[in-house]
């Protein structure tokens, strides 16, 4: 009785670990299987119409960033502005919304960028690029950051704006933990990797108290770190935090569902 016994143990502590080990890889080819998301390319029927809740567009909006990085205050602006840019990219033209981030550090200018986002059909918002200009003493002194699907193309892009092949994605249509994507991603100019870590998370800053928010963790090749971006639905980003250094959303005209 006591060798039968014992065998049924370890055949049980074996079944167990192989249980575990299982489910451990099945876990890891979900997240794997995400990692990439969407997939295909994606089509662009109504590119203007931006409504993800994580990522939304309301032309002529504004929100207003508060916070500090060391021991400097920082002011953040983002304009929606009405005016639209066109891209032409795999032979078909797509319309894109321009989002104006406006940057001050203890009251003076150093950073704005024009940013174009598109709607895939699927729900999924699209990067096509950016174009940056860095100041010092009130003028502007590079552009280094600008990159845009087709590269350069009117008159006002930097001439060093880099070329990019295709857009890349900014949100997913229905991000889940464990969804990998890129929204900058050119070798030697931008790179960026963004991860969701949380979900259904509840978040209070200065502007309100917003519920079922996401949390994205964003890592860069060109330089060390971690930002974590806290996105509520009908709102966009509403919180960031990096090594010392934090924003938070004290006004806004987005309003959330």
């Amino acid at each position: 009785m006591s060798s039968y016994k014992f065998n049924c143990q370890k055949r049980f502590a074996l079944l167990a670990a192989w249980l575990l080990t299982m489910g451990a890889l099945l876990a890891s080819s979900t997240i794997d299987a995400r990692a990439e998301v969407p997939s295909g390319t994606p089509t662009f029927t109504n590119p203007l119409d931006i409504t993800n809740p994580y990522h939304p567009f309301q032309p002529g909006g504004a929100k207003v960033f508060q916070g500090a990085e060391g021991r400097s205050k920082l002011v953040g602006l983002h304009l929606y502005l009405t005016e639209t840019r066109p891209f032409d990219w795999n032979n078909t033209t797509v319309q894109c919304r321009v989002l104006r981030e406006i940057a001050f550090e203890n009251g003076e200018l150093v950073e704005v960028s024009d940013n174009y986002f598109a709607q895939a059909d699927d729900g999924t918002v699209y990067y096509f690029g950016e174009v940056v200009d860095n100041y010092e003493d009130g003028v502007v002194v590079d552009n280094e950051g600008s990159w845009l699907v087709g590269g350069p193309t009117l008159a006002s892009d930097p001439p060093t704006t880099a070329n990019a092949s295709n857009p890349t994605v900014f949100m997913p249509a229905n991000p889940e933990v464990g969804d990998v994507f890129k929204p900058e991603d050119l070798p030697g100019v931008v790179d960026e990797t963004a991860r969701v870590v949380r979900d259904g998370v509840k978040v209070r800053v200065p502007a309100g108290t917003y519920d079922e928010a996401i949390v994205i963790e964003e890592t860069s090749a060109l330089e060390p770190g971690t930002t974590l971006k806290w996105y509520a639905p009908g709102v966009g980003v509403v919180m960031e935090k990096a090594k010392r250094e934090r924003l938070n959303l004290i006004s806004s005209t987005l309003v959330s569902p």
